[in-house]
Formats: C-alpha cells, structure tokens, sequence
C-alpha cells in the first residue's frame, strides 16, 4: 500500500479546493471562452420535442448582388461570438460594421459589401424528429455605408 505524505495530501486538498473554486466562480461569472471552468451553454439547453431549432448565421450582400457566406472561414469571427451577442447586434445593427472589416481584413480585392444580416434559420421540429421545413428569420441587418 503506498501512503501519502501529510505535506502531499495538503497539497492535493487545496489543488481539488482551488479547482473547485475556479469552477464555481467560472459557471456563476464566466462565459463560455472559458471553458472547461466556464459554462459551455451551446449545450445548457434543449429544445422540447416539437419545438423548432435554431441555426445562425451571418451572411452580407456584395456591389454584385451576390450573397456571400459570412461565417469564421471568410471573417475569422466565431459563430459562437456572434451567437452570444446576438441581442447587442438586434439591438445595435452598426455593431455588424466589425463583420465587414474583419471580412475586409482576409478578402481585400473581393467586391464590397453592401450590407450584413444575421439569419436565424428554423428547422421544424416534430415528436423529437427534424421534418425537412424550415423558415428564415432575419434578426439585424446593417447597410454599410
């Protein structure tokens, strides 16, 4: 049997306390950068067995008329990112501005873009099973000047 020394088991009791310190503080205060000692909420919650689900994204208009993709790829910026500031963007469109430089950033020589929206895309749900429908919302849209 192998014995810990009472200098090793104090150093073990305050590494679990310290850990479970941080872990609480994180998932009262932290945001989901955090993680694994902030709340991961992209999983927090479920939808019930008929509810429609939700699926962002960010998409813009170019002088072409063309739509173009929005998403990390083409602007570096987290669907996660977007997701939890989505109200800040509903209620302050202009905050898209930082899409469009950002989208600048990687595509200097692309055409430009002439305004930005977020999209939440509603796939139907029914008894727990996606049904093939869905409707699009647009929640903000920004014109850039």
């Amino acid at each position: 049997m192998i014995t810990v020394s009472r200098s090793g088991l104090v150093a073990r009791v305050v590494a679990t306390l310290l850990g479970a310190a941080v872990l609480l503080a994180g998932t009262t205060v932290g945001t989901d950068d955090m993680f694994p000692f902030g709340p991961f909420r992209m999983y927090a919650g479920v939808n019930g067995p008929n509810e429609d689900a939700p699926d962002l994204r960010v998409e813009g208009t170019d002088s072409g008329h063309r739509t173009v993709a929005l998403d990390e790829q083409a602007t570096g910026i987290r669907r996660a990112e977007i997701e939890e500031n989505r109200d800040r963007y509903v209620a302050e469109p202009e905050r898209l501005s930082a899409i469009v430089d950002a989208y600048r950033r990687r595509h200097p020589d692309a055409l430009r873009l002439t305004e930005v929206r977020i999209v939440v895309r509603w796939h139907e749900i029914r008894a727990s099973r996606p049904t093939g429908r869905y409707r699009d919302e647009t929640v903000a849209t920004w014109w850039v000047p």
